[in-house]
C-alpha cells in the first residue's frame, strides 16, 4: 500500500507544478498553452496570439544629453532646469565652465569682423564728397598754372631768334611748364582714385572680410558648444550632475518627449512569424487593474539575447528575441507617462 501511494504522488507532482505556475504565465495566457515563461517553442500553424515581456518607453526614446566629445572644460557651471521640467526645442539647459572665455572670444571676433567690413566700405566708397570736391578745385588751379606756364615757355621760345630773350630764361619757363603739367597729371590720378577704387584693393578688403566672418562663425560655434541646448521639446527625466561637478559618462541629464508612449516587447524569434504590423495588442501594467490597448507599429531587424530579467527557474537563459514596438492609445499613454522603463506584459492578438 505504501508503494502504491508513493507512485501516485510521483505521477501527480508535475500536474501540481503546472497548476501553480500557469496563472503567473502571461505568455501562456496569450498563446493559449501552458509552456513555462521564457521557453521558446515553434510557431503554431493555428491562429493564436503571441505573449511577451516588455518595457515602457517614450516614442522619442530617452536621450542622454551631455557635452560633445573633445570639449576642453567639462565642469558644469550653471544648471537652468529641474527634474520634471518641460523644455522647448533649442532651450539652453546648462552652461559649462568655459562659457565666459568663449563668449569673450566671440566678442573679439565680432569686433574684428566689424572693422574689416568698415575698411571694405571705405575702400569701395573711395573718397568723400568733400575730398573729391577739393581735389577737383586743386586740379582747376593746377590746370590754370600749367596753361600759364606753357604760354610763358612759348613766348620765351619765340623771343630767342630775335635776341630779345635770354636762353636761360627760356629754359626756366620750359621747366616750369613741364612741372605744372606733371602736377596736373598727378592731381588727375588722385581724383580717379577718389572717384573709383582700384579693383585689387577691393579684392584684398573683401578677402579680409571673409576671413573675419569665418572666424566669427567659428567663435560662435565654440560659444554654443559651451552650453547645453535641448535637441527637441520634452521633459527632463533625470539630472546626473550638479553645478561644480565634472560631467561623466552619464552626461548631464536625460530628456524624453512623453507626449507619445510606446511599449517595447521582446518577442521570441520562433514567435515572430505570427506578428504583423498593425496587429492589436493588450498590455498589463503592474498596479493597473485594466489592460491597456496598443497596436504593433514596428518590428525590429535584429535577433538578440533577451534583456528582460526573470525569476523563473525554468526560463531559457539564452532566449533569442526581437524587439517589437507597440503604440499605446492616448488614454493608455497617459497612464504610463511617468513609468518609463517599467516592465509590463504584452499579448499580441492574431
Amino acid at each position: 500500500m505504501k508503494r502504491v501511494l508513493l507512485g501516485a504522488l510521483a505521477l501527480a507532482a508535475p500536474l501540481l507544478l503546472l497548476v501553480a505556475v500557469a496563472p503567473l504565465d502571461f505568455v501562456a495566457w496569450a498563446q493559449g498553452d501552458a509552456r513555462p515563461a521564457g521557453a521558446p517553442r515553434a510557431a503554431d500553424p493555428g491562429s493564436v496570439g503571441v505573449g511577451a515581456l516588455g518595457r515602457v518607453e517614450p516614442a522619442s526614446r530617452i536621450r542622454r544629453i551631455g557635452p560633445p566629445g573633445g570639449q576642453g572644460a567639462t565642469r558644469l557651471d550653471r544648471l537652468f532646469v529641474t527634474e520634471g521640467a518641460e523644455v522647448a526645442e533649442g532651450q539652453v539647459l546648462a552652461a559649462f565652465a568655459d562659457a565666459p572665455a568663449r563668449d569673450a572670444a566671440l566678442t573679439r571676433a565680432e569686433a574684428a569682423l566689424a572693422e574689416a567690413e568698415a575698411d571694405l566700405a571705405r575702400i569701395r566708397a573711395a573718397g568723400r564728397d568733400s575730398q573729391i570736391a577739393a581735389q577737383r578745385a586743386r586740379i582747376d588751379r593746377l590746370r590754370t598754372q600749367a596753361e600759364f606756364a606753357q604760354r610763358e615757355a612759348d613766348r620765351a621760345e619765340r623771343l630767342l631768334p630775335t635776341g630779345a630773350g635770354a636762353v636761360a630764361a627760356a629754359d626756366r619757363t620750359r621747366v616750369a611748364a613741364l612741372a605744372a603739367a606733371a602736377d596736373l597729371a598727378e592731381a588727375d590720378a588722385q581724383l580717379a582714385t577718389l572717384v573709383a577704387p582700384r579693383a585689387e584693393d577691393v579684392a584684398v578688403a573683401e578677402a579680409r572680410v571673409a576671413s573675419a566672418r569665418a572666424a566669427r562663425d567659428a567663435a560662435r560655434a565654440e560659444a554654443a558648444l559651451s552650453r547645453l541646448s535641448a535637441p527637441f521639446a520634452g521633459t527632463v527625466l533625470a539630472i546626473h550632475v550638479r553645478p561644480g561637478q565634472q560631467v561623466g559618462g552619464d552626461g548631464v541629464l536625460d530628456l524624453a518627449d512623453l507626449s507619445e508612449m510606446q511599449v517595447v516587447a521582446e518577442v521570441y524569434e520562433t514567435d515572430l512569424p505570427r506578428v504583423r504590423l498593425g496587429a492589436a495588442a493588450e498590455v498589463v501594467v503592474p498596479g493597473e487593474p485594466r489592460r491597456l490597448a496598443a497596436r504593433v507599429v514596428q518590428i525590429g531587424w535584429q535577433v538578440r539575447r533577451s534583456l528582460q530579467a526573470t525569476t523563473d527557474p525554468v526560463a531559457a537563459v539564452d532566449a533569442r528575441t526581437v524587439e517589437v514596438r507597440l503604440a499605446l492609445d492616448p488614454e493608455a499613454a497617459a497612464v504610463v507617462r511617468r513609468r518609463s522603463n517599467m516592465q509590463v506584459q504584452v499579448a499580441i492578438r492574431p
